[in-house]
């Protein structure tokens, strides 16, 4: 009995010991799950690598559910715009079959950029952001901001003086998704920032961007014929284009939901008369 219980004490100190030890090492899932695991190896026989390996497979998987998790709250993502929720069968054919593809993440590995065309309503958005998410579950730090915004935090940045370190922040992103493009009008300044964040970005990080604008019309945007030049060029050099075409997506839900409504009135007026 005496021996039994200081056999007993011993292990206690040195689970204790265990404890400490491993906290510096940043290894929670190590901390909160040894003694389980070793409960269950001793039960099932397991040896002493399966026992490590068990416990290095839990770490990893919670570092990287972890990690899913503070990309996304990082990401600026619209939570409603995800794959699940986007109606691919209104997606052109071309693009629904290209879809796949692009989830799985190869063309940011790549520094690809993705360029989405369309007139408003044909789910450009939500595209862009159904693929920053799956890049997100994969890993990849994403950032989703309207383009306007982009750009005027650019210009903050560089009347501080600072915007060589606010583009080494968003140098950090594998991903960049700047949204209406089209939208943004410019003066000199503006355009300025903008085009030194996507030459910055040029065959070393991947650019995604919605547009209501074909290239034709991005004199537009960037005023000088030769800055347009040298921006498109920079775009399209490792370029996914979308074409979005087809009928205004919103404007047939838009059409569905007023007939919806005006058939729920008819029924409600049929059963009170």
């Amino acid at each position: 009995m005496v021996k039994w219980g200081l056999r007993m004490k011993r292990n206690e100190r040195c689970e204790k010991n265990l404890a400490v030890l491993l906290r510096p090492l940043k290894l929670p899932s190590f901390v909160t799950s040894y003694e389980e695991l070793a409960q269950q190896a001793e039960h099932d026989g397991w040896t002493h690598t399966e026992y490590l390996r068990r416990l290095v497979e839990l770490e990893t998987s919670e570092r990287q559910r972890r990690r899913i998790e503070r990309l996304s709250r990082s990401s600026g993502l619209p939570e409603d715009k995800t794959l699940g929720a986007l109606k691919t069968e209104k997606l052109p054919a071309k693009v629904r079959r290209q879809l796949p593809a692009l989830c799985e993440g190869g063309f940011v590995h790549r520094a690809e950029n993705v360029l989405a065309f369309g007139l408003p309503g044909r789910g450009k958005t939500h595209l862009l952001a159904a693929i920053g998410h799956e890049l997100v579950q994969q890993g990849y730090a994403v950032l989703f901001t309207p383009a306007y915004r982009l750009v005027q935090r650019l210009l903050a940045a560089k009347r501080d003086l600072l915007l060589d370190r606010e583009l080494k922040r968003l140098d950090a992103y594998d991903a960049v998704i700047l949204d209406d493009l089209g939208y943004v009008q410019q003066d000199r300044e503006e355009m300025e920032v903008l085009f030194t964040f996507l030459s910055e970005r040029y065959e070393r990080r991947s650019v995604m961007i919605t547009s209501n604008l074909v290239f034709s019309q991005w004199d537009q945007i960037f005023k000088n014929p030769m800055t347009t030049m040298a921006a498109i060029d920079r775009l399209v050099h490792h370029a996914i284009i979308l074409e979005m075409a087809g009928p205004s997506i919103r404007e047939e839900e838009a059409k569905n939901s007023r007939r919806g409504n005006g058939d729920g009135r008819a029924h409600t007026q049929e059963a009170t008369t």
